[in-house]
């Protein structure tokens, strides 16, 4: 089975051209090597995916015929993800709240509030 079909059908990307997007891009590796949408997976073969700023490690250990239900996927794949790679995700989340990107709109009012705050008392 094809690495990108391989992967839409596990529900690692909503469609198919998606992931093999992300095969032309590099984000998938299978047994070390950076691979194109149609390389071949086997069973036994390991599968690295970086997907969302985690990296994903999994084993083939069956191909399904066709796309899986959710409750089916740990059928055909073992997750050797560290619990690491998860914990970063959740700190990454509330750096994004707080902060926004340079140029995008205007301050909110919380933000001149913020920042009249930092500043009292500096100008007097």
């Amino acid at each position: 089975m094809r690495v990108d079909k391989y992967l839409w059908c596990l529900r690692y990307f909503k469609t198919r051209s998606i992931a093999t997007r992300a095969c032309k891009k590099g984000s998938v590796t299978v047994n070390g090597d950076s691979v194109k949408p149609s390389r071949e997976v086997y069973p036994g073969d390991s599968i690295g995916l970086r997907k969302n700023q985690i990296n994903y490690t999994l084993e083939v250990l069956d191909l399904p015929d066709s796309r899986l239900g959710a409750k089916l996927v740990d059928i055909y794949r073992k997750d050797t993800t560290p619990k690491e790679a998860f914990s970063n995700q959740e700190l990454l989340k509330y750096s994004k709240d707080y902060y926004r990107k340079k140029g995008v709109g205007r301050p909110t009012k919380k933000d001149r509030r913020d920042l009249e705050d930092f500043t009292e008392g500096e100008f007097e």
